[in-house]
């Protein structure tokens, strides 16, 4: 992977696509994967926002039954089969408990009927490629059976539970990394810490691709193209007025959504409900617990967001009213990590009661013509949305394209047909690295994982251990070599899950830091400048 805007010399591209999340990389994806020619700039790194703060689930979205969302929730469950086919290592069944409790909302008959509904919708779920990732229908629970699977969930009035299945995404970061490499795979070019200062245009009036100005060489780049497609996530409505045009055009609202790690605090997924009515989810992951998420209106410039203590502390507070023994405190948040989500802004009220819809919008409406803008969606369903932003696309350009085959081909890196039978092959064949390491690099870098061993061979010192997943110092070369890392920040949050899990302790930052600044050429004062940024990342307000 190389940043194409260092030498970019005035191609003309198809497409300009503006954000590299996961809305930007799926249409990046299906656009070049059709033979468009694409050019993606994103202003920090890939993923690093709304895409990594997630709560790790590619989900049907159980809960928007309650809002009779049912061709929505129908696309979720439809994507999340399709995501389970063609991204086998990042996509996994994982069964959710749901506590029944002698109360409208999560009493047994109401969720009975929500989750036999769930199942029909999902009928194709054992259409699965790989047969291990097939998912059974929801089953139910009594009283005794369900307080010995699940401890920590509060007894008075329950009256049972039901289980339902969805899937866990274990490193949403670099699966939204595996589109971008795909769009590449195809010949798409794309660069990070490349920000959009402003719109090109032609003749005054058309909009003709964008002027990036390139962060890490500090100079400006044309980069022109026949459409550009706006996909900022919370930050395209910022794009999009501050256009010739634009001012005051359009309003994204804004849901800030926080999660919580925390030491183990069950061995199964829980999804509760707060008094208040509203859902969270408790998950395994990684030998840890990841609760989330919150739902509350952002205001302000999503470039100064910050988790901040009131918001973690006001979370903790509904999961003690709903779950365990009360007792949950800031201390024993190991990290917290949020983002803000897209929400077309004239839906419902309240953001928890926000659609999660997605809305494609041609801004020539506006007088700005040979511009897209993307509002809105989910995680889940970003593939397809792609898959919708091409109709429109092929409208504009006046072309005739082949179909979109991103549903039926792996993800680069992802061409594994039996997974299970995949890792077991994978810690076979390399027992000269402990069986932890082999099966965390097998399944979060797939096909190249091998890549990444290979260089901790060449080099005996990038062989050790790092964290008790098993992760290696050899993760940090790759990442620099062959995956566009730029920053160490770059290389724990969204490369590898160094930094994913809560601060690894100095030791660990220093010798990663150290590993990289060999391979980016850094100076004692760029390592130290380093250091400082990723300790603020991974602390947690106190």
């Amino acid at each position: 992977m190389e940043r194409f805007i260092e030498n970019h010399k005035g191609e003309l591209f198809d497409i300009v696509i503006i954000g590299g999340g996961i809305t930007g990389a799926a249409v990046a994806y299906d656009a070049a994967s059709r033979g468009l020619k694409v050019a993606l700039v994103e202003k920090n790194d890939f993923g690093w926002a709304t895409s990594a703060a997630n709560s790790k689930l590619i989900h049907g979205g159980l809960r928007y039954l309650f809002y009779l969302e049912y061709g929505l929730v129908r696309e979720s469950l439809r994507e999340r089969r399709i995501l389970s086919n063609i991204a086998p290592n990042f996509v996994y069944p994982i069964p959710f408990m749901v506590p029944n409790y002698d109360k409208l909302k999560n009493n047994k008959y109401v969720l009975k009927l929500g989750l036999t509904t769930y199942d029909v919708l999902a009928f194709d779920k054992k259409w699965t490629w790989d047969r291990n990732k097939r998912i059974p229908n929801h089953s139910s629970f009594s009283r005794k059976k369900t307080l010995a699977m699940a401890p920590g969930l509060k007894a008075d009035k329950l009256t049972g539970s039901i289980m339902y299945y969805d899937c866990q995404s274990i490193a949403p970061e670099r699966f939204t990394l595996a589109f971008i490499k795909s769009a590449m795979r195809h010949g798409a070019k794309a660069a990070n810490y490349a920000k959009v200062e402003e719109f090109v245009y032609d003749d005054g009036r058309r909009v003709a691709g964008v002027k990036v100005r390139d962060l890490l060489k500090n100079r400006i780049v044309e980069v022109r193209g026949a459409l550009t497609i706006n996909c900022a996530g919370p930050w395209a409505d910022i794009i999009l007025n501050a256009s010739k045009n634009g001012k005051g055009l359009h309003q994204i609202r804004r849901s800030e959504g926080i999660h919580v790690i925390t030491r183990s605090l069950t061995d199964r997924a829980v999804t509760m409900m707060t008094p208040g009515g509203r859902h969270f989810f408790i998950i395994p992951w990684r030998g840890h617990s990841l609760i989330g998420t919150t739902d509350r209106d952002y205001e302000g410039d999503p470039d100064n967001y910050r988790v901040t203590r009131e918001s973690i502390e006001g979370f903790l507070a509904e999961i003690n009213q709903s779950f365990g023994d009360g007792k949950l405190s800031i201390k024993d948040v190991l990290f917290a990590y949020g983002g803000l989500r897209p929400l077309v802004d004239d839906q419902t009220e309240g953001t928890y009661a926000t659609s999660r819809k997605y809305e494609i919008y041609n801004n020539a409406l506006d007088g700005l013509d040979g511009l897209i803008t993307v509002e809105g969606g989910k995680w889940t369903t970003s593939r397809n949305l792609a898959v919708n932003v091409l109709k429109m696309v092929q409208v504009k350009l006046k072309r005739t394209l082949p179909p979109s085959r991103t549903d039926n081909e792996y993800l680069s890196g992802c061409e594994i047909e039996d997974m299970k039978r995949f890792v077991s092959e994978a810690v076979a064949g390399n027992a000269d690295f402990r069986e932890s390491t082999v099966r965390y690099l097998a399944m979060n870098y797939g096909t190249e994982y091998s890549r990444v061993l290979a260089i901790a061979r060449a080099d005996k010192s990038l062989a050790v251990p790092l964290n008790a997943d098993g992760e290696i110092g050899a993760e940090v070369v790759y990442a620099i070599r062959y995956e566009m890392a730029k920053t160490l920040a770059d290389i724990l949050m969204r490369r590898t899950g160094l930094g994913t899990l809560g601060d690894p302790g100095d030791a660990v930052v220093k010798k990663i830091a150290r590993i990289a600044a060999k391979e980016l050429k850094w100076n004692e004062a760029r390592v130290k400048k380093e250091i400082a940024a990723a300790k603020q990342t991974l602390a947690v307000p106190r």
